[in-house]
């Protein structure tokens, strides 16, 4: 993989547009990424990063994309990654656009428009770019499979974290184990342990439920056999301990069931028996007590026959009753009629005037005829009374109409004549409302800035007390080195003064002078007191590099405090904090002062509004009333007119009476007395008539049926209900006539009476025993036969459950011998090591031996990298990783190693591990790599050994990116590509290309 070129645009810290040519940069095959802290080194990477996977390395991804939009970026400007690159020799481009808030094209606000991905291939044939996809899961899906790995692969293997790696170099194996699981995905050796776990587990259970179910089937067929069966739960050999205790249960519960049915035979013959003689007696009994209770009859009805006869003769007197009946009911009917016409005479006669006391029928009849006629010439007089009402009423509404037009018209003058001065006066207020909206804009304009130079100006004030603190620290482990250097040389010096005596020390007679190459060596020189050997020179030149180390670390540190200062300073300026927070404090109460007066105008505005709209309606009230007005002294002067004539009309009509409707009303009420009168009259003479010809004949009916008079006749008749019940009792002595003869006659009753009575109880008594022993030898029977069936059926299940069983447990031991040793808990796995540990070990022992070609040129042979599968404490072994020290042939844990050595190492180790993630992902060319930071820590030879390996990869035509504070590396390094910050953002230089 070989990137070409990287468009951004508002993409984090880069307000505008930027582009990094890559081929001009991978030309020099080294490059450095630099600039100051927060300049936005990182975000280039992040954008390589987001342009290929769509999301951004680590920590720094959140949300749908929305953080990764520049906060320098005009509103109206879109978010975009574009990255050309080689793959697979293919040349690809590919676009990315994250989510965007942007602002509505109508109206305000901002509306969300979704994320957008395009990849293109450029045909050389053609000579042109043609369209692959659209889609972002197809993108990345052929992304991830033509490079081979996924995105944290990708950012451990391209993008060299080197802060990462120094942690993974001192991490435990658990941490190690993480890392290395993301990188090679031994996600299905995991699995591979899970499932096997999984399957112990699952055997396990069911075996365990075959053990259950066996001693549950063992526990009820000891419940059905009782004493028959003895059986302890948990004994060995329980599957042929149940199966021959249940065949013993069976073969004793057959012979009890064998018995039980005989028992059950006899009981059944006995009860039968029992049974047919109780049959007997209770016939007996009941034949006995049928013909003594027919004899008690007999002699009932007997006593009782006078009271029949007496009856029989009532009965006769009935039936010639019942042909006077209708003669009677017609003479009660015409009796009743007279009497109600009777009395409705008497009360109509009682409303008339005396003058009509002695009338008849017709008199009074031709009075009602002459009051009627009188009433009909009232008619005309009542409307002109009703009419009379409705002007009166009339004139009173014109009345209150005028009373109720005066008070609008007092009123609303009395509002009109304010309306100029309240309407200056909210005017007045909407104008100052409107001032202060006005300010409060400007205000707010002026907020934001004054924050941004208090909170500069807080930071500057901080920085400053930390720059004099970074300052005495640099100088104090400045001159710390320049003495450590003092005494190393001095200590150098006074080794070589010395030389010649350590030479000497090594001399043989006979052997030859490494110096002069003579054999002799009569003086050899002497070591003198205080004499400096090469052990503690390599001390005096360790300490020294110990403190040039700081000095360096304390530099770096004074120049990240002072560019953040510089940055504060250019923010805040000269003017104190104080002031700027009394500045700031002004600022935000004169804008909360103008914005609650501001908050005013709608309220103003509105109030106006409505004002307006009162004004208008009480004008319009006005207009009405006068109109009002002008209508109802023409409509008064008619209704006047009116009203005279009518009342001249009804004085003649009404006479002596009150009014019209009186004198009307009066007439009314002597119509319909009088009508009523004279018809209730003729009705009593019609019902006086047909009374006396109903007991005409009344009398002659009851001569007829041989009464003497009809109240014979009325008294011998009976009612219905007496009828009935009379009837009944005739009929009833009839029927138990009959039924006492029948009984007597019957000759099987007549027998049984001349046999002795019957014992009733104690064939019952006899009959009940029979039963009970049935009862309890069928229950007997029932026991016995549910008992067999139920331990014939557990015993089948039961043998049924040993056959599955015995399978069962064998697969168990060896699915639970895998699982305990993939799981690193097995007694053979002696290391505890789990299989994922295992395949992460043979990664971490070819990521070491990859890492240790380059460390050791890097340490000038000195250090060598080594996997150590050796147990920690109590936990398990395999991810061990240890360094090998050349110079004391001692192997050390790699969290000894001192600051730059921890770099250079971890850096080896981030290359070694690139190149086997890239064999491992199919072998994929990885042609631009980038390492982050971590040189500061190098001396000025460390470093160049360093560089010279960096500089070896180019052997491979690869380009490599260095992202570095340090300095030297400007000088060092031709090819840069330079993140310059600005307040407007920042943007992008290339140098040296």
């Amino acid at each position: 993989m070989r990137l070409h070129r990287l468009d951004i645009t508002a993409f984090g810290p880069f307000g505008g547009t930027q582009s990094v040519d890559f081929d001009e940069l991978s030309a020099a095959g080294l490059f450095l990424l630099h600039g100051p802290t927060g300049a936005g080194k990182t975000s280039v990477l992040d954008a390589v990063c987001y342009a290929l996977y769509g999301t951004v390395p680590g920590a720094r991804q959140s949300g749908q994309g929305l953080t990764l939009r520049s906060d320098h970026a005009d509103p109206a400007t879109r978010t975009e990654a574009r990255l050309e690159l080689t793959v697979a020799g293919r040349r690809l481009e590919i676009t990315r656009q994250p989510p965007w808030e942007r602002p509505k094209k109508r109206g305000s606000g901002t509306t969300l428009d979704k994320a957008q991905t395009w990849l293109r291939e450029y045909d050389a044939t053609a000579g042109a770019w043609q369209d692959l996809s659209r889609s972002h899961q197809e993108i990345g899906e052929e992304i991830t499979q033509l490079l081979g790995m996924s995105r944290e692969q990708f950012c451990q293997v391209v993008l060299l974290p080197q802060g990462d790696f120094a942690r993974f170099l001192r991490a435990d194996a658990g941490a190690r184990g993480q890392l290395l699981g993301r990188l090679f995905d031994t996600r299905r050796f995991a699995d591979v342990e899970k499932r096997l776990a999984e399957r112990r587990k699952a055997t396990e259970a069911r075996v365990r439920d075959g053990d259950s179910a066996l001693l549950a089937d063992a526990h009820r067929m000891q419940q059905e056999a009782g004493d028959a069966m003895e059986l302890e739960p948990g004994e060995p050999g329980l599957a042929e301990a149940v199966l021959a205790a249940a065949a013993v249960a069976r073969s004793t519960v057959r012979e009890r069931l064998t018995v039980a049915h005989c028992r059950l035979t006899a009981a059944e013959s006995a009860q039968f028996a029992a049974d047919r003689a109780l049959t007997e007696v209770r016939e007996l009994a009941r034949l006995q007590g049928r013909f003594a209770e027919a004899r008690q009859r007999a002699v009932r009805l007997e006593e009782r026959a006078g009271a029949h006869h007496e009856a029989q003769a009532r009965m006769e007197r009935a039936r010639k009753a019942e042909a006077v009946a209708p003669a009677l009911e017609l003479r009660e009917a015409a009796e009743a009629g007279h009497r109600r016409a009777a009395a409705a005479e008497a009360r109509a006669r009682a409303l008339l005037p005396e003058t009509f006391a002695g009338a008849g029928a017709a008199g009074l009849a031709a009075a009602a005829r002459r009051a009627a006629e009188e009433l009909g010439g009232l008619e005309s007089a009542r409307r002109a009374e009703r009419r009379l009402t409705e002007v009166v009423e009339e004139r009173g509404r014109l009345d209150r109409q005028e009373r109720d037009d005066e008070d609008v018209l007092r009123e609303a003058e009395g509002w009109l004549a304010d309306w100029d001065t309240r309407r200056a006066e909210l005017q007045s207020r909407i104008d100052s409302a409107q001032q202060a909206a006005t300010r409060a804009e400007q205000l707010a304009v002026q907020r934001e800035p004054a924050r941004r130079r208090l909170e500069a100006a807080r930071l500057r004030d901080e920085l400053g007390r930390d720059t004099d603190e970074a300052q005495r620290a640099a100088l104090d482990s400045a001159q710390r080195a320049a003495d450590a250097r003092t005494h190393w040389l001095d200590l150098k010096e006074q080794r070589l003064t010395g030389i010649a005596a350590e030479l000497a020390a090594h001399l043989v007679d006979g052997e030859p002078c490494a110096v002069c190459g003579a054999t002799e060596h009569p003086v050899p020189a002497r070591k003198f007191a205080g004499h400096v050997d090469a052990e503690a020179e390599r001390r005096a030149e360790a300490a020294y590099q110990r403190a040039d180390e700081q000095r360096a670390e304390g530099e770096r540190r004074l120049g990240v405090v002072r560019e953040a200062l510089a940055a504060a300073s250019a923010e805040a300026g000269d003017t104190p904090t104080a002031r700027l927070a009394s500045e700031t404090s002004e600022l935000e109460q004169e804008y909360a002062r103008a914005r609650r007066a501001a908050s005013a105008l709608h309220p103003a505005h509105e109030e106006l509004r409505l004002a307006e709209q009162e004004r208008e309606r009480r004008l319009a009230d006005r207009q009405q009333a006068e109109i009002r007005a002008a209508s109802r002294l023409t409509r008064r002067d008619t209704l006047d007119t009116e009203q005279t004539a009518l009342e001249e009309e009804l004085a003649k009509a009404r006479g002596s009476a009150g009014s019209v409707a009186a004198r009307a009303a009066q007439l009314e009420r002597q119509v319909a007395q009088l009508t009523d009168a004279a018809d209730t009259a003729r009705v009593a003479e019609d019902t006086a008539q047909h009374l006396k010809d109903a007991d005409a004949r009344l009398a002659d009916a009851a001569y007829r049926a041989g009464f003497d008079t009809p109240q014979a006749a009325a008294a011998a008749l009976l009612d219905d209900t007496a009828h009935r019940e009379l009837q009944r009792r005739l009929d009833e002595r009839q029927s138990e006539e009959a039924a006492v003869r029948s009984v007597l006659a019957e000759a099987d009753t007549a027998a049984a009476a001349q046999q002795p009575p019957a014992d009733l109880d104690a064939a019952e008594r006899t009959a009940t025993a029979a039963a009970q022993r049935l009862r309890d030898a069928a229950s007997a029977r029932d026991r016995a036969a549910r008992c067999c069936g139920e331990l014939d059926r557990l015993s089948a299940r039961a043998t049924a459950g040993v056959r599955q069983l015995a399978p069962l447990r064998e697969e168990y031991d060896r699915v639970a011998r895998l699982a305990f040793l993939t799981a690193g808990t097995a007694a053979e796995n002696e290391r505890k090591m789990r299989l994922e540990s295992y395949v992460l070990a043979a990664r971490l022992e070819q990521v070491a031996a990859a890492a240790t070609v380059r460390l050791q040129r890097m340490s000038s042979g000195r250090y060598t990298l080594v996997h150590s599968d050796d147990r920690t404490g109590r936990g398990r072994s395999g991810l061990g990783l240890h360094v090998v020290d050349a110079w004391t042939g001692r192997e050390r844990d790699t969290a000894t190693l001192s600051g730059g050595e921890t770099f250079f190492a971890s850096l080896a180790l981030a290359l070694g591990l690139a190149d086997v993630v890239t064999d491992e992902a199919g072998g994929v060319r990885l042609d631009t790599l980038f390492i982050d930071e971590g040189f500061g820590s190098l001396d000025d030879q460390t470093l160049d050994e360093v560089l010279d390996v960096l500089d070896s990869l180019r052997e491979r035509d690869r380009s490599v990116g260095i992202v570095s504070h340090v300095a030297d590396l400007r000088r060092r390094i031709h090819a840069q590509l330079e993140v310059v910050k600005g307040r407007s953002g920042s943007t992008l230089r290339q140098r040296g290309v």
